[in-house]
């Protein structure tokens, strides 16, 4: 019998980086996703298939019984590909050997709705897919292999915006966001033309001095702020405090100021810093900025968000 399962895509608003260390985020599930097919094969082993939103493969990977059945190695997660998902496969298995009968046998096929170059989440919907196919927490099986604050595991599950917060005891906190601005028309979504590695990202932030607990609770006051703005100037102001406070976090120069220091609106990163895509304010003459810079793929916020 055929199982299918399926986890949104994610974009964080605010308190990137910071909500690795306490700070509450306000994020929000992309209305892409990601899809997670499995079927009885008839042949031994596994059969994979990860498929772009159009259908092509962009991988394919048979593993045999053996590898799967295997214990998840006390290894850093690897780089390649085949690797990384083998990885995950008895991460899973680790935390749910029952599971180990289901991957005998099986063709397995994925189907992304957006891009992989996105960074909408094609690795975190893998993983809230696999929790759901393995019976197991998805929050987990991320800290087993990817790691990361796990907000994009909510973004997963979540049919809304919502505030993230992760606890000393690494339990994160959900809670629905009535993020619903009413000038939502002058928010869209622009692609920087260049993918960026979070893991790296996490990785270098990690290297700076730990953030205050003064500082982690301005970010927090600002994620509300966003979530309750009552109008597109204190939306804007928000965003822009909360950019040049991250900005000096980093020790780097934010994306407006470097990229697009004559655009009339407010712009802001969203995610890992120096890619994928970012938040801007304006009308939709606006969006041809951007446009004229190169940046052709703009999706407004009410095409783009759950």
């Amino acid at each position: 019998m055929k199982q299918s399962f399926y986890s949104h895509g994610k974009l964080l608003l605010s308190g990137e980086y910071t909500v690795l260390d306490g700070a509450t985020a306000l994020a929000v599930p992309t209305r892409l996703g990601q899809w997670l097919h499995v079927e009885p094969s008839g042949t031994d082993g596994m059969e994979w298939n990860s498929q772009n939103p159009d259908g092509s493969s962009w991988f394919t990977a048979r593993f045999h019984r053996q590898e799967l059945t295997a214990l998840a190695p006390a290894t850093p997660f690897p780089s390649g590909i085949r690797e990384r998902l083998l990885y995950m496969l008895r991460a899973a298995v680790s935390l749910n050997p029952e599971f180990a009968k289901r991957l005998k046998d099986t063709r397995v096929e994925t189907q992304l709705e957006f891009p992989r170059e996105w960074g909408l989440g094609s690795s975190s919907t893998l993983i809230s897919n696999l929790g759901l196919w393995a019976e197991t927490d998805p929050y987990d099986l991320l800290a087993a292999t990817l790691g990361g604050s796990g907000y994009d595991i909510a973004a997963a599950r979540s049919s809304g915006p919502f505030f993230y917060t992760v606890r000393q005891e690494n339990v994160p906190r959900v809670q629905p966001a009535s993020f619903n601005p009413v000038f939502a028309e002058d928010l869209f979504f622009v692609y920087l033309n260049q993918k960026q590695d979070s893991r790296e990202g996490i990785a270098r932030y990690r290297q700076r001095p730990a953030p205050s607990a003064e500082v982690l609770k301005t970010v927090s006051g600002l994620s509300l702020q966003l979530a309750d703005a009552p109008d597109l100037p204190s939306f804007c102001k928000a965003l822009d405090t909360h950019e040049a406070l991250v900005g000096d976090i980093l020790e780097m120069e934010p994306v407006k100021k470097r990229w697009f220091p004559d655009y009339p609106g407010s712009i802001k990163s969203l995610g890992a810093w120096g890619g994928d895509f970012v938040l801007a304010t304006g009308k939709v003459k606006d969006q041809d900025y951007f446009r004229q810079k190169g940046y052709s793929i703009i999706r407004p916020y009410r095409e783009f968000i759950l």
